[in-house]
């Protein structure tokens, strides 16, 4: 099995961070924090884990890295609904940040 080929049940999704790879078991002891923490940023809407065929909450990278933002911010005291916004309107921010670089460059492209 090589990076240019992969195989195997995961195929080449090892390094994408859309992949639902992880159960909420796995995720919980990755973050440090309970399935119960997992739960309440799911209801708080900040992540939508994906549903196996059987049920079972899946979560992926990306996910893990918001919910381990929202962890750090509830240690310091943040309650936890605030924490999801905060975490929604950062990401947002850096979305935003991410385009307008984007536009810019094209717009300089353009010009030259």
């Amino acid at each position: 099995m090589t990076a240019e080929n992969p195989t195997g049940p995961l195929g080449g999704h090892l390094d994408d961070d859309d992949f639902p790879a992880y159960t909420m078991g796995r995720a919980a002891e990755m973050l440090g924090t309970t399935q119960g923490f997992l739960r309440a940023i799911g209801e708080a809407r900040l992540i939508t884990p994906l549903r196996s065929a059987g049920g079972h909450r899946r979560y992926f990278r990306y996910q893990l890295r918001i919910a381990a933002r929202a962890r750090e911010l509830v240690d310091q005291g943040t309650p936890i609904e605030s924490a999801c916004r905060i975490v929604i309107l950062e990401d947002q921010l850096e979305e935003a940040q991410r385009l307008n670089a984007e536009y810019r460059r094209a717009a300089e492209a353009t010009d030259r």
